[in-house]
């Protein structure tokens, strides 16, 4: 497939899309979202991706933000349309089924870094950077910020960020909780990439219930969420992988995935 917006790649289980408008720090406009959401749909299509990795090209920026060009002509409709198509494909990239692990070197602003917080999993480089400074623009996030960042970090954590504006190193978001890993620079791409081969090694069904199973039943009482737990553990039990994979146990072997 062919984007004018980002790189899109295919490397065996793993698929890999890098925001490609590095003159402009990978400002997020609306065709850049556009192609995402295409990316995102192919990935969900295919059976043979069980991991995808998201990137920014050049060293500068994972995503510096919204397009402000883009935003500056905008009145209250337009805005609040531009909000929620920007939502619906964060959403999407959320619920796509299969883990995205976002790979995040230099600035991950605004639009950038409610686009990481829609990942599954974060891994920064020791010179990244992350805020919410829409205030400082008259604007609240429309990304999913005001929403994402307080269950990642807490409501404090989430409202300082926010209120101020401020930037934060990679170092202070691995202590908030915002990423889930720093690595240098150099080592980044090498990190996602054998993680992203970590999880792609195991049972496909399995990982997408495991998922459903964390980000449903935050949202659920305990007992809900058990109840939640129990009945997808009992939708893998009838799976041809579990009992895949619990003969390979047993007979110390390899397992096959089949993904069904």
């Amino acid at each position: 497939m062919g984007f004018d917006n980002l790189i899109y790649e295919k490397r065996s289980a793993v698929a890999v899309i890098t925001l490609n408008r590095p003159a402009v720090l990978n400002a997020l406009n609306s065709a850049l979202i556009a192609d995402l959401s295409e990316a995102i749909k192919d990935i969900a299509g295919d059976d043979s991706i069980r991991v995808a990795l998201l990137t920014g090209a050049g060293a500068k920026a994972f995503a510096a933000g919204a397009d402000i060009a883009e935003i500056a002509g905008m009145d209250r409709d337009a805005g609040e349309e531009y909000a929620r198509r920007g939502q619906a494909v964060f959403r999407r990239l959320e619920t796509l089924g299969k883990p995205v692990i976002a790979v995040i070197q230099g600035f991950a602003l605004g639009g950038g870094c409610e686009l990481a917080m829609a990942c599954t999993l974060r891994i920064a480089s020791e010179n990244a950077r992350f805020g919410q400074p829409e205030v400082k623009l008259g604007l609240t996030p429309g990304f999913g910020g005001s929403q994402r960042l307080p269950r990642l970090v807490g409501r404090g954590a989430a409202m300082k960020m926010l209120l101020t504006g401020a930037i934060v190193s990679a170092a202070e978001a691995l202590r908030m909780g915002l990423v889930d890993e720093v690595v240098p620079a150099e080592a980044l791409m090498a990190r996602a990439e054998a993680l992203a081969a970590e999880v792609a090694a195991n049972a496909p069904i399995a990982v997408a219930q495991t998922m459903t199973a964390v980000d449903s039943g935050l949202d659920r009482t305990l007992d809900e969420g058990l109840a939640l737990e129990a009945g997808l553990f009992g939708e893998c039990c009838g799976t041809e992988d579990k009992a895949e994979g619990t003969q390979a146990f047993l007979g110390k072997r390899p397992a096959v995935w089949r993904g069904c």
